[in-house]
């Protein structure tokens, strides 16, 4: 007979995957180049029970929240193995800060006003910033950090960005929701917040991507905007 509760209701026993489903999921997370689903771990292990694969899962959680080196996260919509963030100099130490994968201020700059003002265009990015970002905007597309999402519905109609799934792994973010205060994350990483941020506001003015619109247009270097008398 089943366990019943005091109302007369049947109490199921929380599932306990077998110490296999629970290594094989722990090294897929941990082999992933990039967060890994739970449709996509359901998807691998399709031998075995979906309940099984997520009380695995669970498990892991539990488990590597006495690790004190690593931790398992969910970021962007999956699931991570990643040393804790208060080891970070250590981690830096041993790729040794590679400089030709670091952003510079200019770019933190743009990548947190698009993150945070989304979706953006390049006139409105370089307004707040008090420059022309056509330059920072080509390095952000080619790191796959943002992406063009658009045209605003006004004259011209200018490419519209926003941020991308790999800004959210960068970051070890969950979603936007998951975003720090602009002042906080600028502390985080070292430069000052553009001044104009605000909270952001729904954006109703975007037109979808025509086909023929592959290609963002030529961007220039950035310069200072000039002053207006």
């Amino acid at each position: 007979m089943p366990d019943r509760d005091d109302q007369g209701q049947d109490v199921q026993a929380a599932r306990t995957p077998s110490a296999e489903v629970k290594a094989t999921v722990e090294a897929l997370i941990f082999a992933s180049p990039e967060p890994i689903t739970p449709r996509r771990l359901c998807r691998i292990l399709a031998e075995e029970p979906k309940e099984d694969v997520l009380a695995a899962v669970e498990s892991l959680r539990a488990d590597y929240e006495n690790r004190p080196g690593l931790q398992l996260v969910e970021v962007a919509g999956g699931y991570q193995i990643v040393t804790r963030p208060q080891l970070y100099q250590w981690v830096q130490r041993l790729f040794h800060e590679r400089s030709a994968q670091k952003l510079t201020v200019a770019g933190l700059e743009t990548l947190a006003v698009i993150a945070y003002k989304q979706p953006i265009t390049a006139l409105e990015i370089g307004e707040i910033r008090g420059v022309n970002t056509a330059g920072v905007l080509s390095t952000l597309l080619e790191r796959h950090l943002i992406k063009i999402v658009g045209r605003k519905n006004v004259v011209g109609r200018p490419f519209m960005y926003s941020t991308t799934k790999e800004f959210l792994i960068r970051f070890g973010l969950k979603d936007l929701g998951d975003l720090p205060r602009i002042e906080d994350m600028a502390e985080a990483l070292g430069f000052d917040p553009p001044g104009g941020l605000i909270e952001q506001t729904p954006r109703e003015d975007v037109l979808p991507l025509d086909e023929g619109d592959v290609e963002a247009e030529p961007l220039e270097d950035e310069t200072p905007k000039p002053a207006v008398s």
